[in-house]
Protein backbone atom coordinates (compact mmCIF):
# COMPACT_ATOMS: atom_id res chain seq x y z
CA UNK A 1 0.00 0.00 0.00
CA UNK A 2 1.10 3.54 -0.70
CA UNK A 3 1.58 6.44 1.65
CA UNK A 4 -0.36 9.64 1.04
CA UNK A 5 2.59 11.41 -0.63
CA UNK A 6 3.47 8.39 -2.79
CA UNK A 7 -0.14 8.19 -3.94
CA UNK A 8 -0.27 11.93 -4.73
CA UNK A 9 2.98 11.81 -6.70
CA UNK A 10 1.90 8.77 -8.74
CA UNK A 11 -1.37 10.49 -9.61
CA UNK A 12 0.40 13.71 -10.54
CA UNK A 13 2.89 11.93 -12.82
CA UNK A 14 0.16 9.85 -14.48
CA UNK A 15 -2.05 12.85 -15.14
CA UNK A 16 0.81 14.91 -16.60
CA UNK A 17 1.82 12.00 -18.85
CA UNK A 18 -1.78 11.71 -20.04
CA UNK A 19 -2.00 15.45 -20.67
CA UNK A 20 1.44 16.35 -22.06
CA UNK A 21 3.04 13.04 -23.01
CA UNK A 22 6.05 13.87 -20.81
CA UNK A 23 6.64 13.51 -17.09
CA UNK A 24 6.79 16.65 -14.92
CA UNK A 25 10.14 17.99 -13.77
CA UNK A 26 11.38 17.42 -10.24
CA UNK A 27 10.74 21.09 -9.49
CA UNK A 28 7.15 20.74 -10.66
CA UNK A 29 6.70 17.61 -8.55
CA UNK A 30 8.18 19.34 -5.51
CA UNK A 31 5.81 22.30 -5.92
CA UNK A 32 2.76 20.11 -6.55
CA UNK A 33 3.37 18.09 -3.37
CA UNK A 34 4.36 21.16 -1.29
CA UNK A 35 7.78 19.71 -0.43
CA UNK A 36 10.74 21.95 0.33
CA UNK A 37 13.43 19.66 -1.07
CA UNK A 38 13.88 17.66 -4.28
CA UNK A 39 15.48 14.90 -2.23
CA UNK A 40 11.99 14.12 -0.95
CA UNK A 41 10.85 13.57 -4.55
CA UNK A 42 13.83 11.27 -5.16
CA UNK A 43 12.81 9.16 -2.15
CA UNK A 44 9.19 8.96 -3.29
CA UNK A 45 10.15 7.93 -6.83
CA UNK A 46 12.53 5.27 -5.53
CA UNK A 47 9.78 3.91 -3.27
CA UNK A 48 7.30 3.80 -6.19
CA UNK A 49 9.91 2.03 -8.33
CA UNK A 50 10.54 -0.56 -5.63
CA UNK A 51 6.81 -1.22 -5.33
CA UNK A 52 6.46 -1.66 -9.09
CA UNK A 53 4.33 1.40 -9.80
CA UNK A 54 6.93 3.45 -11.71
CA UNK A 55 9.82 2.74 -14.07
CA UNK A 56 12.60 5.14 -15.05
CA UNK A 57 13.54 4.81 -18.73
CA UNK A 58 17.31 4.92 -19.36
CA UNK A 59 19.11 7.55 -21.45
CA UNK A 60 16.15 9.91 -21.57
CA UNK A 61 15.61 13.06 -19.53
CA UNK A 62 12.44 13.21 -17.42
CA UNK A 63 11.53 9.72 -18.67
CA UNK A 64 9.12 8.02 -16.29
CA UNK A 65 6.59 5.33 -17.08
CA UNK A 66 3.60 4.47 -14.91
CA UNK A 67 3.44 0.67 -14.84
CA UNK A 68 0.37 0.22 -12.66
CA UNK A 69 -1.94 2.18 -10.40
CA UNK A 70 -3.90 1.26 -7.26
CA UNK A 71 -7.50 0.20 -7.73
CA UNK A 72 -10.10 2.99 -7.82
CA UNK A 73 -7.36 5.53 -8.36
CA UNK A 74 -8.66 9.07 -8.64
CA UNK A 75 -6.94 12.20 -9.88
CA UNK A 76 -4.97 13.96 -7.14
CA UNK A 77 -5.77 17.54 -6.07
CA UNK A 78 -2.32 18.58 -7.31
CA UNK A 79 -2.91 17.03 -10.72
CA UNK A 80 -6.39 18.53 -11.08
CA UNK A 81 -4.99 21.92 -10.18
CA UNK A 82 -2.21 21.59 -12.76
CA UNK A 83 -4.78 20.59 -15.37
CA UNK A 84 -7.08 23.47 -14.44
CA UNK A 85 -9.80 21.14 -13.13
CA UNK A 86 -12.05 21.60 -10.11
CA UNK A 87 -12.07 18.76 -7.56
CA UNK A 88 -15.10 16.53 -7.76
CA UNK A 89 -17.59 16.72 -4.91
CA UNK A 90 -17.15 13.96 -2.40
CA UNK A 91 -13.67 13.00 -3.69
CA UNK A 92 -12.18 10.31 -1.44
CA UNK A 93 -8.75 9.01 -2.58
CA UNK A 94 -7.97 5.35 -2.00
CA UNK A 95 -4.97 6.00 0.24
CA UNK A 96 -3.71 5.13 3.68
CA UNK A 97 -4.71 7.85 6.08
CA UNK A 98 -2.26 9.07 8.69
CA UNK A 99 -2.92 10.49 12.13
CA UNK A 100 -1.48 13.99 12.24
CA UNK A 101 -1.07 16.37 15.14
CA UNK A 102 -1.72 20.04 14.53
CA UNK A 103 1.19 20.85 16.82
CA UNK A 104 4.33 19.86 14.98
CA UNK A 105 7.22 18.94 15.16
CA UNK A 106 6.08 15.38 15.93
CA UNK A 107 3.20 13.24 14.78
CA UNK A 108 0.98 12.19 17.68
CA UNK A 109 -1.09 9.00 17.63
CA UNK A 110 -3.35 7.47 20.23
CA UNK A 111 -2.95 3.98 18.79
CA UNK A 112 -2.14 2.72 15.33
CA UNK A 113 -3.37 -0.47 13.72
CA UNK A 114 -0.54 -2.61 12.33
CA UNK A 115 -1.75 -2.19 8.72
CA UNK A 116 -1.81 1.61 8.87
CA UNK A 117 0.98 3.86 7.65
CA UNK A 118 1.67 7.02 9.64
CA UNK A 119 3.50 10.02 8.17
CA UNK A 120 6.22 11.18 10.57
CA UNK A 121 8.40 14.28 10.19
CA UNK A 122 11.94 13.35 9.15
CA UNK A 123 14.13 15.90 10.92
CA UNK A 124 17.47 15.07 9.30
CA UNK A 125 20.70 13.48 10.46
CA UNK A 126 21.69 12.68 14.02
CA UNK A 127 25.16 11.56 14.92
CA UNK A 128 25.84 8.08 16.19
CA UNK A 129 29.42 9.21 16.72
CA UNK A 130 30.55 12.79 17.21
CA UNK A 131 27.50 14.91 18.17
CA UNK A 132 26.05 17.22 15.52
CA UNK A 133 23.65 20.14 15.84
CA UNK A 134 20.06 19.03 16.33
CA UNK A 135 17.80 19.54 13.32
CA UNK A 136 14.43 20.89 14.42
CA UNK A 137 12.67 21.90 11.21
CA UNK A 138 11.46 18.92 9.20
CA UNK A 139 11.50 19.34 5.40
CA UNK A 140 10.43 15.78 4.62
CA UNK A 141 8.09 13.14 5.94
CA UNK A 142 8.33 9.38 5.91
CA UNK A 143 5.62 6.72 6.02
CA UNK A 144 6.08 4.38 8.97
CA UNK A 145 4.15 1.15 9.69
CA UNK A 146 1.68 1.72 12.49
CA UNK A 147 2.91 -1.43 14.23
CA UNK A 148 6.14 0.41 15.13
CA UNK A 149 4.28 3.14 17.00
CA UNK A 150 2.48 3.18 20.31
CA UNK A 151 0.65 6.08 21.87
CA UNK A 152 2.42 9.43 22.00
CA UNK A 153 4.33 11.78 19.72
CA UNK A 154 6.94 10.41 17.33
CA UNK A 155 9.44 11.62 14.76
CA UNK A 156 12.12 10.11 12.52
CA UNK A 157 15.86 10.75 12.15
CA UNK A 158 18.57 9.53 9.81
CA UNK A 159 21.60 8.03 11.55
CA UNK A 160 25.04 9.31 10.65
CA UNK A 161 28.06 7.51 12.08
CA UNK A 162 28.97 4.08 13.45
CA UNK A 163 29.13 4.43 17.21
CA UNK A 164 25.96 2.33 17.73
CA UNK A 165 26.79 -0.58 15.40
CA UNK A 166 26.94 -3.13 18.21
CA UNK A 167 23.33 -2.23 19.02
CA UNK A 168 22.38 -3.00 15.42
CA UNK A 169 22.20 0.65 14.33
CA UNK A 170 24.31 1.54 11.30
CA UNK A 171 25.07 4.59 9.21
CA UNK A 172 22.11 5.51 6.99
CA UNK A 173 19.42 3.83 9.10
CA UNK A 174 16.17 5.68 9.74
CA UNK A 175 15.24 5.54 13.40
CA UNK A 176 11.85 6.15 14.97
CA UNK A 177 11.91 8.21 18.16
CA UNK A 178 9.14 8.61 20.74
CA UNK A 179 9.25 12.09 22.21
CA UNK A 180 9.91 12.05 25.97
CA UNK A 181 11.96 13.90 28.54
CA UNK A 182 13.14 10.92 30.60
CA UNK A 183 14.15 7.33 30.02
CA UNK A 184 15.25 4.27 31.98
CA UNK A 185 18.90 3.38 32.44
CA UNK A 186 20.12 1.47 29.41
CA UNK A 187 17.62 2.99 26.98
CA UNK A 188 18.91 4.33 23.65
CA UNK A 189 17.97 7.98 23.54
CA UNK A 190 18.31 11.20 21.61
CA UNK A 191 20.26 13.38 24.03
CA UNK A 192 20.66 17.12 23.69
CA UNK A 193 24.02 18.25 25.09
CA UNK A 194 24.43 21.85 26.25
CA UNK A 195 21.18 22.78 24.45
CA UNK A 196 22.84 22.73 21.04
CA UNK A 197 24.17 19.30 20.07
CA UNK A 198 22.16 16.12 19.63
CA UNK A 199 23.49 12.58 19.67
CA UNK A 200 22.13 9.04 19.75
CA UNK A 201 23.55 7.04 22.66
CA UNK A 202 22.67 4.64 25.45
CA UNK A 203 21.72 6.47 28.64
CA UNK A 204 23.42 5.60 31.94
CA UNK A 205 22.89 7.39 35.26
CA UNK A 206 24.96 7.11 38.42
CA UNK A 207 24.35 9.57 41.19
CA UNK A 208 24.41 13.07 39.74
CA UNK A 209 26.34 12.00 36.63
CA UNK A 210 24.87 11.17 33.24
CA UNK A 211 26.84 8.97 30.87
CA UNK A 212 26.19 8.77 27.12
CA UNK A 213 27.47 5.35 26.16
CA UNK A 214 28.28 4.26 22.60
CA UNK A 215 27.82 0.72 21.28
CA UNK A 216 31.22 0.60 19.60
CA UNK A 217 34.53 0.00 21.40
CA UNK A 218 36.22 2.55 19.16
CA UNK A 219 34.36 5.34 20.97
CA UNK A 220 34.57 6.51 24.57
CA UNK A 221 31.68 7.00 26.96
CA UNK A 222 31.11 10.68 27.67
CA UNK A 223 30.09 11.77 31.17
CA UNK A 224 28.23 14.99 31.97
CA UNK A 225 26.65 16.78 34.89
CA UNK A 226 22.84 16.57 35.15
CA UNK A 227 22.33 20.14 33.93
CA UNK A 228 24.14 19.53 30.62
CA UNK A 229 22.03 16.71 29.15
CA UNK A 230 18.34 16.69 28.22
CA UNK A 231 16.56 13.62 26.89
CA UNK A 232 14.66 14.46 23.71
CA UNK A 233 13.21 11.03 22.99
CA UNK A 234 13.88 7.31 23.06
CA UNK A 235 14.39 4.78 20.26
CA UNK A 236 11.30 2.69 19.48
CA UNK A 237 11.93 1.47 15.93
CA UNK A 238 14.29 1.29 12.98
CA UNK A 239 13.88 1.21 9.19
CA UNK A 240 16.62 0.06 6.82
CA UNK A 241 16.93 -0.06 3.05
CA UNK A 242 19.14 -2.81 1.64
Amino acid sequence: MLTKKQHELLLFIRDRLDRDGVAPSFDEMKEALSLQSKSGIHRLIMALEERGFLRRLPHRARALEVIKVPESMERSPAARSAAGERPAAGFTPNVITGNFSGAMPGASVKSAAPQESIDLPLYGKIAAGTPIEALRNPTEHIGVPGALLGAGEHYALTVEGDSMVDAGIIDGDTIIIKRCTSADNGAIVVALVDNEEATLKRLRRKGESIALEPANKAYETRIFGPDRVRVQGKLVGLLRRY
